[in-house]
């Protein structure tokens, strides 16, 4: 009897796997992490394949425009989802909302950056680190928080650039800036952050960053984008995505 449902659990196994595919994901820098554990899950579950690129959603975009073979994206912004869709290069009505993502001025350096961000109005620092605004819907963000607050002018001559929040957050890791406005999701862990000192920004101070999803055209017929996309919607998911302070 054991000997048969070794045999059954044997073929079981080999016929999930037999049926696995794969599919090529572009994510939103900001979404690393997260991605990462979800992904790895979802592969562990299913066999199915991922295969993860991050960079910058404007990046993406244009690769996508000139035929990039990516079959999901997960973007910083729901502008780009929507804008590809309208051009005709993701599935209609495949959009949804996966997370709402937090801005947060960040230093690596304790006690630096205070609970109001007036940290911006003082000469307590050379370079500040920001995401390519034209690019990076964190970079948006920065700017418009900056724009509200009235001090952006100026803060131009100190402010360092990074093509996508991935880039922007190494700067200020490696203290070649001394604080920039990076995701919440990259510097959170446990309910806390995870070093250094930080302000949330306030909702407030800029547009909301609805981080969307979207079937590619390359994906359309492929299962395994299917059932990713599925399963980013479901609960398991969704529970590691606010762990990283994520909203929905």
């Amino acid at each position: 009897m054991k000997r048969f449902l070794a045999l059954i659990w044997l073929i079981g196994g080999w016929m999930i796997h037999a049926q696995a595919g794969e599919v090529s994901v572009a994510v939103a820098a900001n979404f690393t992490a997260p991605m990462q554990k979800i992904a790895l899950a979802f592969e562990q579950e299913t066999g199915h394949k991922v295969l993860l690129s991050f960079g910058s959603t404007g990046s993406f975009y244009a690769q996508i425009k000139n035929g990039a073979p990516y079959e999901i994206l997960l973007a910083a912004d729901d502008e780009t989802p929507l804008k590809l869709e309208k051009e005709g290069l993701s599935v209609a009505g495949s959009r949804f909302t996966y997370a709402i993502g937090q801005l947060v001025l960040w230093s690596k350096q304790t006690g630096l950056v205070d609970d109001q961000g007036d940290v911006l109005r003082t000469e307590k620092f050379q370079r500040l680190a920001i995401a390519n605004p034209k690019s990076a819907p964190y970079g948006q963000a920065a700017v418009e928080t900056m724009t509200k607050l009235g001090v952006l002018q100026a803060l131009q001559p100190k402010l360092v650039q990074g093509e996508s929040i991935g880039q922007t957050y190494q700067f200020v890791a490696t203290e070649n800036a001394q604080l920039g406005f990076v995701a919440l999701s990259q510097v959170y862990l446990n309910g806390k952050i995870s070093q250094g000192s930080a302000w949330l920004v306030p909702k407030q101070l800029h547009s909301p960053i609805q981080q969307d999803a979207v079937l590619l055209n390359n994906g359309k017929t492929n299962n395994a984008a299917l059932a990713l996309l599925n399963y980013i919607k479901a609960d398991k998911a969704k529970a590691v995505i606010q762990a990283y302070g994520y909203q929905f």
